[in-house]
């Protein structure tokens, strides 16, 4: 679909009549029909992704143990609201002022975790850090490599939670539930860009 101008500054550069929006609505097995809303300014370069389900959704959350080799292959579709965990290595990555949906598969998201570990490992040696937190991270990167062995040594959890419940593992061993109000509390709901309902979005 072309490119719609939206009457909206850029909200990083703060630039008006910039601002153009993209939507294409495609169809994911297992998740529906959804629509994927691009927002992206001319001025600075800014761009934002977001995927939005055509059928409303509870706040939810969704849980996978990756304990054999086709789970890394599974789908997944990630909100801009959704906050991603792996829960025995302690990681988590919550949605920021500049958080992004995507589409991947687990093997994906790993990856993701992965390039971070090596940038913080990279840092920690210029800065001379604790040779104990270093290990830490090796340690961390390796348990993550390890995921894409055949078979996999050890078992990990991967965790989405979404406060939108725009975001889903698509696997049958990936488990469903819906999200505490204390949990609710404590998620964030990613960046404050601009919301657009369905009927702006086919207009």
């Amino acid at each position: 679909m072309e490119p719609v101008p939206i009457e909206i500054p850029c909200p990083i550069c703060k630039v008006e009549g910039q601002v153009m929006m993209m939507t294409h609505i495609d169809e994911i097995p297992y998740f529906g029909e959804h629509t994927q809303v691009t927002v992206l300014c001319n001025a600075c370069g800014w761009r934002q992704s977001d995927f939005i389900p055509a059928e409303g959704r509870k706040p939810g959350g969704c849980t996978l143990l990756i304990d054999k080799p086709e789970h890394i292959q599974s789908r997944v579709v990630r909100s801009s609201s959704c906050t991603v965990r792996i829960l025995e290595l302690d990681l988590e990555v919550k949605p920021g002022t500049a958080s992004t949906g995507y589409v991947s598969n687990v093997e994906g998201v790993i990856d993701r975790f992965m390039e971070v570990i090596i940038m913080v490992t990279r840092q920690a040696y210029t800065e001379d850090a604790d040779m104990s937190d270093i290990k830490t991270l090796q340690e961390m990167h390796t348990a993550l490599l390890e995921l894409k062995e055949d078979p996999i040594p050890r078992a990990l959890t991967l965790e989405f939670l979404d406060p939108n419940g725009h975001s889903q593992i698509l696997h049958e061993d990936a488990v469903m539930r819906e999200l505490a109000p204390d949990e609710l509390e404590d998620l964030p709901v990613g960046p404050e860009a601009p919301v657009f309902d369905q009927n702006e979005m086919s207009e």
